[in-house]
């Protein structure tokens, strides 16, 4: 069968050696829209005080899920227990912790595993663990990445949790609007996922979208980083966890309006894109922070 669960749960986890520099952060800070108010962001794209998105660590090393290859498009699905169709996978959501401020030159062992299959009846869902430690053995993040699978639901496994995440009946606490850059796409690629759906209007035309469309991680870090700016007085560090689904796609040069709302010590959040009729974008999110 093309999904084996049990042989895909008990695999041992696969591990790589991964390390970054400045400069990948800088790139990585500019390909989510840093630079864009000027001195404001010189943190963002200046060696000197470089701030660290937590959400870097979704390409520290150059892939995706901190060591994965995005440009091999696999997300790393090449492991025993699972023969699947690559055409029939959607990256559905994404989730990254992290357990100390990533620092801006540096390096880690990534261990990923399958950390969870569900069966959802027409589709399966894989959930893709990588959890990143420093020299010392100390943890330094971990993400996990949701994978739909098409057509390969129905094997009598558990559903999953149920998600109970609902938008509070009030007023927002704050509205953020985030400007994307025609190039986004461009520069967002350089970070290791160079699906041509992100900058081949031919091959976009073939997938069903007018043209290139932004990489759901470039999202993923844009609202990161305007929550850091506008909500969490700049200091990346108090964002420690941000988990998300993906609902739907932004051209670059269309806006990201996303509405926060405080709980406790967690902000939830729903992104949408005001251009295309305030369409979905990123649902069911939580952030987490410190005080």
């Amino acid at each position: 069968m093309p999904i084996d669960p049990q042989v895909a749960l008990a695999a041992e986890p696969t591990t790589k050696e991964i390390a970054w520099t400045r400069r990948d952060v800088l790139l990585y800070n500019l390909s989510v829209g840093a630079g864009l108010r000027g001195e404001d962001d010189l943190d963002y794209v200046y060696e000197k005080n470089l701030k660290v998105l937590p959400t870097f660590a979704m390409v520290a090393g150059g892939g995706i899920s901190a060591g994965e290859d995005p440009g091999g498009g696999t997300g790393g699905l090449d492991r025993p227990g699972l023969d699947i169709d690559l055409y029939k996978i959607l990256h559905g959501g994404q989730s990254v912790t992290v357990h100390q401020p990533i620092p801006a030159t540096g390096s880690a062992t990534v261990a990923t595993r399958v950390s969870n299959i569900y069966d959802k009846g027409k589709a399966a869902v894989i959930k893709m663990e990588a959890a990143a430690t420093d020299a010392e053995g100390a943890p330094l993040w971990t993400n996990v990445m949701q994978i739909f699978v098409r057509g390969e639901g129905g094997f009598g496994g558990d559903s999953g949790p149920e998600n109970t995440w609902s938008a509070p009946e009030r007023e927002p606490d704050h509205v953020l609007t985030s400007t994307t850059d025609d190039r986004q796409a461009m520069l967002y690629r350089l970070n290791g996922d160079l699906n041509p759906l992100h900058v081949d209007p031919a091959f976009a035309s073939m997938a069903g979208f007018e043209k290139p469309i932004l990489h759901g991680l470039a999202s993923y870090g844009i609202v990161a980083r305007a929550l850091v700016d506008e909500v969490l007085d700049g200091d990346p560090t108090r964002l420690t966890s941000l988990n998300v689904r993906f609902a739907g796609s932004v051209y670059p040069g269309q806006t990201i309006e996303t509405k926060v709302w405080r709980s406790g010590d967690e902000l939830l959040l729903a992104s949408t894109c005001p251009e295309r009729d305030n369409a979905p974008v990123l649902t069911h999110a939580v952030a987490k922070v410190r005080a």
